[in-house]
């Protein structure tokens, strides 16, 4: 699975006997070992990368320290390629806004049997993962994680061969009610930061800032097991569609479909979101969530003629190694296997990525937690609209 052994303190470069720096973003050991030939070279790029906002430094990273790029391409477009990449699998948005209240009480009898169905097991999903006294209490999280992943294209015809070139890197999430939360992940020298202030929610990595339309969506990841009150309330109002059994784990599957005004919001004059369906696998026997998928279809227009080319995305994420920390239920590793097929009349491209994640800290209810960490960057502005943002 993935390497255990984090690093956190950078030594001072420039004093010897000065204080260590502390990382902003925890990496793996892996990750470090492969940032140099010796423990000085490898600080050096480390303190570089920390520092690193610009493309120019994206392009020098891409070209020495990340053979993952190579599965797209050598050149600046490739850089800008496997970025796209990362952010789908790294920190991609769920449509629906968190509705943090009491909506989880809402009586199980109303509506058809596959609604009522829903309600239910998404009660058993509360009570599996700590009871509503114990998740209304929260009020704000912290998580610390480490990544391990796998990029392929079409033209890679083994994935398991591209699995040699598997890469490492390292998360921190910090999240405050409702709507505000905070993601950094660094992957091989590549680095992307996420949020939402409350207002909009925005990524940002060394080429390019967008921001997403409508109101804050929250960060995928939470529903990898990070997050249970978000998880319930956006499948308390979906249909139980069936049964299906995942790793010997007899589950019910709850489908939800995206508002046809939700994805409007979403979309841009150059970009529309055909559809966002996602569906959540919760098992019989535990209650909890096991996993958890989504499919999106984006229409883009090009900057010539009528044409269009349509970006297709599909994330299945399985969720491990549930423990308790005080008192909620956490899930602590797991896998996501993303595809993304772009296709239009003369593009026809597809591409494969393969995350495993391990969280290493998880806290909640962090003293402290202001507004202000939530800001977005000051290059980010709201009419700032990027044709990628929807995918």
């Amino acid at each position: 699975m993935v390497n255990h052994s984090m690093r956190k303190l950078c030594p001072n470069l420039d004093k010897e006997d000065g204080l260590e720096t502390v990382l902003e973003v925890p990496i793996p050991e892996e990750m470090f070992n492969k940032m140099g030939s010796n423990a000085a070279l490898r600080w050096h790029n480390m303190r570089n990368l920390m520092r690193a906002h610009h493309h120019s430094t994206a392009d020098k990273w891409a070209a020495v320290a990340n053979p993952l790029a190579t599965a797209c391409s050598s050149s600046s477009a490739g850089n800008d390629q496997f970025m796209l990449l990362l952010k789908l699998v790294g920190s991609p948005f769920i449509p629906c806004r968190a509705q943090l209240d009491h909506t989880l009480t809402k009586p199980i009898k109303d509506g058809s049997i596959e609604a009522s169905t829903a309600k239910y097991i998404v009660q058993q999903y509360l009570a599996a993962t700590g009871g509503l006294a114990a998740l209304n209490s929260i009020n704000s999280m912290y998580a610390v994680g480490q990544v391990k992943m796998v990029v392929a294209s079409d033209a890679v015809q083994n994935f398991e061969s591209a699995k040699r070139s598997c890469e490492a890197g390292g998360f921190v999430l910090w999240q405050k009610n409702p709507d505000l939360w905070y993601l950094e992940l660094i992957v091989s020298g590549y680095k992307i930061s996420a949020g939402s202030d409350g207002k909009i929610a925005w990524s940002q990595s060394s080429t390019s800032s967008t921001v997403s339309r409508g109101p804050p969506r929250p960060l995928r990841r939470f529903f990898q097991g990070l997050d249970p009150r978000s998880t319930a309330n956006l499948f308390l109002n979906t249909v139980c569609i069936g049964e299906k059994t995942i790793k010997n784990e007899d589950c019910f599957i709850l489908k939800f479909d995206t508002s046809s005004d939700i994805l409007k919001a979403q979309s841009t004059p150059n970009t529309e979101i055909v559809y966002h369906t996602i569906w959540g696998y919760f098992s019989q026997r535990t209650g909890l969530l096991v996993q958890f998928e989504d499919t999106k279809l984006i229409r883009m227009k090009t900057a010539v003629g009528d044409d269009s080319v349509f970006y297709e995305t599909s994330m299945e994420s399985v969720l491990e190694d549930y423990r308790l920390v005080e008192g909620i239920n956490i899930a602590h590793s797991g896998k996501t296997i993303a595809s993304l097929y772009r296709y239009g009349k003369t593009l026809k491209r597809k591409w494969k990525l393969e995350e495993s994640w391990k969280i290493e800290e998880v806290d909640f209810n962090i003293c402290g937690l202001s507004f202000d960490y939530f800001l977005p960057p000051a290059d980010v502005k709201k009419d700032n609209e990027h044709d990628e943002h929807g995918i």
